[in-house]
This record gives C-alpha cells, sequence and structure tokens, in this order.
C-alpha cells in the first residue's frame, strides 16, 4: 500500500515516491548545542525516529542527516557566561547529546555533521549567491535580499509585504529590508571567527543548513523535516538559498512536529515547568516516554503531564508483560512468523502519515486478545499473532529490552525512589512465603497488602513467588 506523507509545502497529504527507487534522502535539522536537551527535543527526536524506523521497516534504504548547530549566538552568550570558550560548550553539550540519544533508544543517522566542520561549503555557496545577485555586502556581513527570490513565502505561505508591514526584527538601517537575513556575519571581539572572501567573520545560522544536506544528499533530495517552529523563517529561508543557488527544489518533501506544551503552559524555565530529556527518564523508562509521544500524531500539538506518562507507563507493562506470557508458555519456540493480516493492518495504519495513534491502537486490541487467549489455555496462532506483537512494536522503537530486563530496570528506579533495596523486599517475600507455608494466611495477607501499598504486585507460581513493581 502507498505510502502518504502530509506535506507541509503543498499543506495536503501525497502519495511519497522517492526521487530513487528503494532509496530515502532525509534531513533534519537538529539541535543548537548551548543547553542540555528538553522534552521539546525529545518529541521532534522521537517523532523523526519513528519516520526513520518506519521507512527501513518498509524496506527503503534511508540516507539520513540529523546536523548540530555549534556555532550561533545563543553558544556565544553561553559561553561568555561561563568563561569558556565555545568549542567548551558545544562539546559539552554534543557528548551530553548523545547520551540523552542513547538512552532514549533513537537508531544512529548515516552523517552528523557538525556546522564548523563545513565552512568551506558554506562560503562557496555564499560565493554562488553572489554570483546570481542574491548576497550583498555590507561592511564585512552578507545578506540575503528576499525580494530578488521569486518563491519566497510558498512553504510558510507568508507574503513578504505583510511581513515587512509587522515585522518584528531589529533594526539594521543597512538592510535594503527588515526581512533580509545575514549569510555572513563579520567578526567580534571574543567571538568564534574564520577567514573568508568578506573578512574575518562567521556563517549566519540558515546557510549551515543549506550547506550540510547539500553535501551530503544532493538537490533535490526527498525529505527534510523539523519542528513547526523552524518553518518560518529558517526553513523558509533554507529554501530561499539553496533554491535561488542551484535553481531546483531544495526537498520535495517538507515534514514537521507539532509544539509540546507543558500541563497547558509554554514550557519555560521561568515557570518552573521546564524539563531536561535526563530528568523525565529519571523518573520513567525510555520505552514508556516513547510511547507517550506516540500516543498522539507527530503533527498534532500536544500537551506533556506526568500523569499522562504514567498511565503510558502502565501501557508499557501490558505489553512487556503479554511478551513475557507468551514466551514462557511457548517453552522458549523460536522463529516464530509473524501473523501477515496483523502487519499488513500496521502498515495501513502507518502508510497514513505515520499514524502512531492508531497503529498503538492496533497493537493494544492484539494483546487484549493474546492475553485472553491465554487465559483461556489456548494457544493455536497465539506466537503467530504475538511475534507480530514483537515486529510492530519493534518498528516503533518500543522493544528495546527483553521483558525481564525492562522490569529489573523498573525495579531499580523503584529502589531509588523509595530508598529500599531488592535484599530488604525479597525479605518481605521470604517472610510471606514463611507465613504461607505454617499456614498463617492473616500474617501473609498482611505483608502481600503492605507491599502493594509500596507499589509490589506478587504473582504466586508453582515455580515460587515473583514480584514486580506496579
Amino acid at each position: 500500500m502507498a505510502l502518504k506523507i502530509f506535506n507541509t509545502l503543498g499543506g495536503e497529504k501525497e502519495e511519497f515516491i522517492p526521487l530513487k527507487t528503494g532509496e530515502v534522502k532525509m534531513y533534519v535539522c537538529g539541535v543548537t548545542v548551548y543547553d542540555s536537551s528538553h522534552l521539546g527535543h525529545c518529541r521532534f527526536l522521537l517523532s523523526f525516529d519513528v519516520i526513520y524506523r518506519y521507512l527501513r521497516f518498509c524496506g527503503y534504504q534511508v540516507h539520513y542527516v540529523r546536523n548540530f548547530t555549534d556555532v550561533d549566538d545563543k553558544i556565544i552568550k553561553r559561553a561568555q557566561e561561563d568563561n569558556v570558550s565555545c568549542e567548551v560548550i558545544t562539546e559539552k553539550y554534543i557528548e551530553e547529546f548523545h547520551r540523552d540519544a542513547s538512552a532514549l533508544g533513537l537508531l544512529e543517522p548515516t552523517q552528523e555533521p557538525r556546522a564548523t566542520d563545513h565552512i568551506a561549503e558554506i562560503v562557496k555557496l555564499i560565493q554562488r549567491l553572489e554570483e546570481k545577485g542574491l548576497a550583498y555586502r555590507v561592511d564585512g556581513d552578507v545578506f540575503y535580499p528576499v525580494q530578488g527570490f521569486a518563491g519566497y513565502g510558498k512553504l510558510s505561505r507568508k507574503k513578504i509585504d505583510e511581513l515587512e508591514a509587522g515585522a518584528r526584527v531589529e533594526v539594521d538601517e543597512r538592510k535594503r529590508s527588515p526581512l533580509d537575513f545575514a549569510l555572513w556575519k563579520s567578526s567580534k571581539a571574543g567571538e568564534p571567527t574564520w577567514e573568508s572572501p568578506w573578512g574575518p567573520g562567521r556563517p549566519g545560522w540558515h546557510i549551515e543548513c543549506s550547506a550540510m544536506s547539500t553535501k551530503y544528499l544532493g538537490q533535490p533530495f526527498d525529505i527534510h523535516g523539523g519542528g513547526r517552529d523552524l518553518i518560518f523563517p529558517h526553513h523558509e529561508n533554507e529554501i530561499a538559498q539553496s533554491e535561488g543557488a542551484f535553481g531546483q527544489p531544495l526537498a520535495r518533501y517538507w515534514i514537521h512536529n507539532g509544539f509540546l506544551n507543558i500541563d497547558q503552559e509554554k514550557m519555560s524555565k521561568s515557570l518552573g515547568n521546564f524539563y531536561t530529556i535526563r530528568e523525565v527518564l529519571e523518573r520513567t523508562d525510555p520505552a514508556a516516554l516513547r510511547h507517550y509521544f506516540l500516543g498522539s500524531h507527530y503533527r498534532s500539538p500536544m500537551d506533556f503531564s506526568f500523569e499522562a506518562l504514567e498511565e503510558a507507563a502502565r501501557g508499557m507493562d501490558r505489553i512487556y508483560e503479554t511478551i513475557d506470557r507468551v514466551e514462557r508458555a511457548s517453552g522458549g519456540k523460536k522463529d516464530v512468523e509473524a501473523e501477515p493480516g496483523l502487519l499488513d493492518d500496521f502498515r495501513q495504519e502507518m502508510s497514513d502519515d505515520f499514524n502512531t495513534p492508531r497503529a498503538l491502537a492496533l497493537i493494544f486490541d492484539e494483546v487484549r486478545s493474546v492475553n485472553r487467549l491465554l487465559d483461556e489455555r489456548r494457544t493455536d496462532g497465539i506466537f503467530s499473532r504475538a511475534q507480530a506483537i514483537r515486529t510492530m512494536c519493534e518498528a516503533l522503537g518500543l522493544l528495546q529490552d527483553s521483558p525481564r530486563r525492562f522490569f529489573e530496570n523498573k525495579k531499580k528506579r523503584w529502589f531509588r525512589e523509595q530508598g529500599l533495596t531488592q535484599a530488604q523486599v525479597e525479605q518481605w517475600i521470604a517472610e510471606r512465603d514463611r507465613a504461607r507455608k505454617e499456614k498463617n494466611w492473616e500474617e501473609a495477607d498482611r505483608i502481600r497488602n503492605e507491599l502493594h501499598d509500596k507499589g509490589i504486585v506478587i504473582e504466586d507460581t508453582p515455580g515460587g513467588t515473583l514480584w514486580k513493581v506496579k
């Protein structure tokens, strides 16, 4: 079945037809490395990780480029505040980003270019724009004249006249229009600088992505993505630069994920609702956080709350519990083929603009069916259906641990939160087992209830007492 993608450029869903059969070239704007990655970053990272995974699931060979912006006003400001070099700041937060990405279970992109490694390509692109009459110099700075590009505003559907009338930009009398943006910025004291035909300086933000995407993917390429906040001006300016320079489209499909609020308010350190990825992962499992974000369509606005995250965590518990039950019932049976009809249903949902909420609904419907069959001790066809659950979850990045490891990690987090040790819990379990052997049911029930109040569920099996954190 055909994959359909909502293309921001056309404002509607379109059938996805890659430039080259069986291959996809995708560029996604990454983070500016001046601070820790937060939940807003988490949403776009997980959204495009799932898109990347699903394209591969469909059999495409995907060339995925996600960049780092490692020269920027915010980085310079942070370095000055901390009294260190910009390199110290960027190395620190790139390393931290990689730890977060690993913890979230993100697939590594094909390339992860840094802007500062591509100054030569940036300078060459600006020179090409000069040759085309789409760049002008002022006192060592170089600007792009938006009036010179006839298609300006086609991505954001903004009109130049209206933008100029209501422009909220810093007034710079040197520019021909307040909308003109910097391609090259002349050097100032204490800032990183490189030599160029226009004198020492550094690149503007927008030109970095144009240069890097073109180097690694050529022009045009298939998919360009990022957060909705990048549509204007960043992606609009990328189009103006790249298409102005080469006279052909930059990308054929533009994908943007929706905004994220925290408890119905914009995330802000001043409001006290700013959460880094690391802070949230100290309170929940990465699979639960992924499940939470995939519960909303990537294009929809989303409101984050820890209560909703806890519900998503319970959902992941149900998936892992089901897989664990099936593994125990199968007696170690391996290499079972996934039920093809279920995978077809999954493709149908995901091929409708990566509709993860409907894909998850399909998975949980099947989880309920498999558990009902297990309760009834019916195993006909159950193992292929369970394998379909695994396959669908793996395509979404939800299964990155075995059930045993998943629940062990959950126990470890619970120990930290409760200030207890595994030895203490096992001592309670041993005392309850002893009470049961002595037929002291009142004491056994008391311990069970006490553990239940602490968030521990006990299961008595022929092989002994099992326990897990709710």
